[in-house]
């Protein structure tokens, strides 16, 4: 394997993978806060005695887990451009001139 190939691997595919891998370690518990956030939400939004207050905690609640949800699906598709540009650079590597 030469050089460049290598360089493309370590620098680019193996980090893009990482931050992929590691965004997703992080998104699976958020997603799942953010189901009960939606939930209690639900709830909350659905029972005759709520107040405004605990809609407006409930909803904050959920808000919260729906930005980390996205931020952290953010992680894992940028995650996935840069495997990919590095994949895509051992592809295009012209063997005859290296």
């Amino acid at each position: 394997m030469n050089i460049q190939r290598m360089i493309l691997l370590l620098f680019l595919v193996l980090p893009g993978c990482a931050a992929s891998a590691v965004s997703s370690y992080y998104l699976v518990p958020e997603w799942l806060a953010l189901e009960a956030a939606y939930q209690s939400y639900q709830k909350a939004s659905q029972s005759p005695s709520s107040t405004i207050s605990d809609l407006s905690i409930a909803q904050a609640a959920e808000q919260r887990h729906r930005i980390n949800c996205f931020a952290e699906g953010v992680g894992v598709l940028l995650g996935g451009v840069i495997a990919a540009i590095g994949i895509h650079g051992i592809c295009t590597i012209d063997p005859k001139k290296s």
